[in-house]
């Protein structure tokens, strides 16, 4: 097994992958930054849950998937910043996923932040993924 220059990335696939399996749980790899988008895609209403917790030692992040009516909540899930081509946007670039109806994840000076919670606190930064 070759390790991936993109955890992140991996992250979400594991959660696409999952979610097209109507899987209940994905676990992967603890990170911060992986908690974070975890963490916003709890309060934007896409995953159920999301913890900490600990497998064989190391820590690990249990992802709790949403389904709606049998159907899973995320739609799509797409990275938009790679480690060889990193997407920045200002407050005012700031993508809207499918007019508002779905959500980007950006990491900011603040914090790791929904595109709606960039535009009210005036933040820009990098653009993680855009999840619908």
């Amino acid at each position: 097994m070759s390790a991936s220059s993109d955890t992140l990335g991996d992250f979400l696939t594991a959660i696409r992958n999952a979610s097209k399996a109507e899987r209940a749980v994905v676990t992967a790899q603890w990170s911060r930054l992986r908690e974070e988008v975890a963490r916003t895609l709890v309060e934007s209403g896409y995953v159920a849950s999301a913890r900490k917790g600990e497998r064989d030692g190391k820590p690990v992040l249990e992802v709790t998937l949403k389904y709606v009516g049998g159907a899973p909540a995320i739609t799509g899930i797409e990275r938009l910043s790679t480690p060889g081509r990193r997407l920045y946007a200002g407050v005012a670039d700031v993508p809207k996923v499918i007019g508002g109806m779905g959500v980007t994840i950006v990491t900011t000076s603040q914090g790791v932040l929904t595109d709606v919670e960039c535009r009210r606190r005036k933040v820009s930064g990098e653009l993680l993924a855009k999840v619908w």
